[in-house]
């Protein structure tokens, strides 16, 4: 885990909500939002690598950003940076599994220090990580999305102004619900 996290006082839950025809509410805003290529399922049924974004109610863990192309995103969520060694292990068979890992890695991963700017902010859910289920999917995040807001691998994706607007909602306890 990084040692720059930077914790917040606050703890109100605040709950947003997903619906599966991409809108995201929160308060009382509506923002359009991407999820998985594939569709919504419940997080029972989520398999590694489908394509669907896993139904539920998830904690927001954390928030990286990379330092490099943006300033510090505005929220009360715990925040630390992404460098070029970040990655996150999505092999079933490895025992970091749904798990933040150091570049360079063995095992299959997805990297976090990328190209196309969807990971210039991430959230961290909390789906399958307590502990991780090998095989049930990993790397659920929120994140940057695609300008014509096309699907993810099953993330929920915004984009990069309204998950600034979200995160300056958030307090430390928040959480998101994704319905089916």
């Amino acid at each position: 885990m990084h040692s720059n996290l930077q914790t917040s006082t606050s703890s109100e839950p605040v709950e947003m909500i997903v619906s599966t025809n991409g809108v995201l509410r929160f308060e009382d805003r509506e923002f359009c939002c991407a999820l998985g290529k594939n569709g919504v399922i419940s997080a029972d049924a989520k398999t590694e690598g489908d394509g669907k974004t896993p139904a539920g109610i998830w904690r927001l863990h954390y928030v990286m950003y990379r330092s490099d192309r943006r300033p510090c995103p505005h929220t009360d969520l715990p925040v630390t940076t992404i460098s070029f060694s970040d990655g996150w292990c999505d092999d079933p068979a490895h025992p970091d599994y749904n798990r933040p890992v150091k570049l360079p890695f063995d095992a299959s991963h997805e990297k976090l220090f990328r190209e196309d700017g969807l990971y210039n902010i991430i959230v961290v859910l909390g789906h399958n990580d307590n502990p991780p289920v090998p095989g049930k999917g990993s790397a659920i995040f929120m994140h940057i999305a695609r300008p014509d807001y096309s699907g993810t691998e099953g993330c929920i994706a915004l984009s990069e102004h309204d998950l600034e607007t979200v995160l300056s909602m958030c307090t430390a306890e928040s959480y998101i619900r994704i319905d089916m």
